[in-house]
């Protein structure tokens, strides 16, 4: 298993995480990309607990992208945790879901999210949403030191 990520992906729908992937692996975005399927094992890969122990915890992905509709532990509980602690709360955090409900998108804000992405139903618009996602946060943003 990769323990090193630029670009965490935490998705439990096998689909639309492989057609994310393909995505950024068509722009060379996916080297150091780790894929995780539920809220829990994002926040034991984050923290290095768990199975990923030896994992360096210093050594933080430089954006998470995030669904909210999840097992284990949902997007928006992995969100208040991440935000809440000082160590994680500057890494970017990018919601790429299917939910289009207000009060999602509000609570996602309130809570600290950088970015809400409502994932498009079409192939070739999905694809292009997560290209322009990963230049633009792997590339074009600026984080702090």
């Amino acid at each position: 298993m990769n323990y090193e990520a630029e670009i965490l992906l935490v998705e439990d729908n096998i689909y639309d995480a492989e057609l994310t992937i393909r995505a950024l692996k068509k722009n060379n975005l996916a080297n150091k990309l780790v894929h995780l399927e539920d809220g829990q094992e994002a926040l034991d890969f984050i923290f290095a607990e768990g199975k990923y122990v030896i994992r360096k915890a210093l050594d933080y992905p430089k954006v998470i992208l995030l669904d909210l509709k999840m097992p284990k532990v949902n997007g928006l509980q992995v969100l208040q945790i991440i935000k809440a602690d000082e160590r994680t709360k500057k890494i970017p955090v990018v919601v790429l879901t299917s939910s289009k409900e207000d009060p999602d998108i509000q609570k996602c804000y309130e809570m600290g999210v950088n970015s809400y992405v409502v994932k498009p139903v079409q192939f070739e618009k999905f694809v292009k949403a997560v290209s322009e996602l990963g230049l633009y946060w792997m590339i074009l943003n600026q984080p702090p030191k």
